[in-house]
């Protein structure tokens, strides 16, 4: 997946990782992450006196989240949680997602004036940011609201097209593409973007996903295979 849809796609959540976990039983942070490029790595490296540079760079923190309540900001990197390494955006997500709900954890964070320890009291991650981690599970991304209402909520008031299909996900092998709109998940009609987020929540991972699709003037069934597990 290149960097533009993951920035997209990685909630934190954190998530994104196949696991046959419940997508109710998540925990989530409330921020948008992305990787570092490797000259933000080199930075860090040379800025912290580190042998090398690693970590996940915080890109929004929304509104009204454990992040925000914390005191995480955008522009900070993490890169620990309970004193664990954290690399990469995947690891992150993974680390948060299985997390219990409402436990406190500790991030270490980097900012340009040092390195700081924030307290963290996670709680369950919203049934449409589940839906969004399961559709990027799958290998797609919903279009994203031309505009943003309060506390990090994103509007959609148009149908619920396909923005992003990645390259060798189950979306791409079962034939979805980029400008697709959703009118079916499952057994679940759908209208909205937001009304595909909910029915989406409650997929498990370690089955099939059946969507119907609307192309042009096409109705079109897709079954989506679960995706492959990482280690």
């Amino acid at each position: 997946m290149s960097r533009a849809p993951r920035l997209l796609v990685a909630l934190v959540l954190v998530l994104l990782a196949a696991t046959t976990v419940d997508a109710r039983g998540w925990s989530w942070l409330g921020v948008r992450i992305r990787d570092l490029s490797e000259q933000e790595m080199d930075d860090i490296a040379g800025r912290h006196g580190l042998g090398e540079g690693f970590g996940v760079f915080i890109v929004e923190v929304i509104q009204d989240t454990p992040a925000a309540r914390a005191g995480i900001r955008p522009g900070d990197v993490i890169v620990a949680l309970e004193g664990r390494p954290v690399t990469d955006t995947r690891l992150l997500q993974r680390l948060i997602a299985r997390a219990p709900i409402d436990s406190d954890v500790r991030l270490t964070v980097l900012r340009r004036e040092g390195r700081q320890a924030l307290g963290v009291r996670l709680m369950a991650m919203p049934s449409g940011v589940a839906g969004e981690r399961i559709a990027a599970e799958f290998g797609f991304v919903l279009r994203e609201a031309d505009s943003a209402g309060g506390e990090g909520v994103r509007l959609m008031a148009g149908p619920p097209s396909v923005s992003f299909v990645g390259k060798g996900g189950s979306a791409e092998k079962a034939g979805l593409e980029v400008g697709d709109v959703i009118v079916q998940v499952n057994e679940h009609a759908v209208l909205t973007r937001d009304a595909t987020r909910e029915a989406l929540s409650d997929v498990p991972l370690e089955r099939p996903l059946r969507l119907t699709v609307r192309r042009g003037e096409e109705r079109i069934p897709l079954t989506l295979s679960p995706p492959e597990s990482r280690p």
